[in-house]
């Protein structure tokens, strides 16, 4: 079962390598875990990752170690690094904190959000809707990930700002592991275009009640699904 992700943790053991590499290191580890190419339960050895990377030892090693904080990664005793499984109650834990944490961001983002955070918001909606229009997934990803970096950005709460990315990453592999097991992401991509909809017209109307009412939603739909697939 995964382990609970931290709210907090310290970035500064990751600031002794140039940052490019630690940083590509870890999204490129990303990218292949969220998206099941390297699969549930996937031994992670140094040395085949530094082959399929092209990156050395130790920005891989401490990429790992950023991912093992976030809940992607377990560091399984004298055995290494393995990506996480997905369980029943790992995927509980998952997303009754993610319809706290997010749901809250929406709601202080509807009370706090700046006329340009509420046009930004929107912008990204825009995009999510485009990506899914086209059947782009890669679009899709990176503007749904921007919808909710202006999420928490607009939310104007600095630990906010910092959980919700990691919460993202551990939401897109399930996001991944149902679409794969349906066959389609289309489907998945305009429940959650109606809730990005639904989300940034409640802010641009300052009705918190709404804007965080519109995410428990879509988050409690998503969990039904993949209760169903396991």
């Amino acid at each position: 079962m995964a382990s609970p992700v931290p709210l907090v943790a310290t970035q500064a053991k990751f600031e002794a390598l140039p940052r490019s590499l630690t940083e590509r290191a870890y999204e490129l580890l990303v990218e292949k875990i969220t998206r099941l190419e390297l699969a549930p339960g996937a031994l992670l050895g140094e040395k085949n990752l530094m082959e399929q990377l092209q990156i050395g030892r130790t920005p891989i090693r401490e990429a790992l170690q950023r991912l093992a904080i976030e809940g992607l990664v377990q560091h399984r005793m004298n055995r290494g690094m393995f990506v996480s499984e997905i369980s029943a109650p790992g995927v509980q834990q998952i997303y009754e904190f993610r319809a706290l944490i997010d749901g809250y961001a929406a709601r202080l983002a509807a009370a706090r959000a700046s006329e340009r955070q509420m046009r930004d918001l929107r912008g990204q909606f825009s995009l999510i809707a485009s990506a899914t229009e086209q059947k782009d997934v890669n679009a899709f990803v990176q503007a749904d990930r921007g919808f909710y970096a202006v999420l928490a950005t607009a939310a104007q709460n600095v630990y906010l700002a910092e959980v919700i990315p990691r919460i993202f990453n551990l939401h897109l592999r399930l996001w991944f592991f149902i679409s794969e097991r349906r066959g389609s992401w289309i489907e998945i991509a305009r429940a959650h275009q109606a809730m990005a909809d639904s989300v940034s017209q409640a802010i641009g109307r300052r009705d918190q009640e709404e804007a965080e009412l519109a995410i428990k939603v879509y988050v409690s739909q998503r969990h039904r699904d993949i209760r169903e697939l396991l």
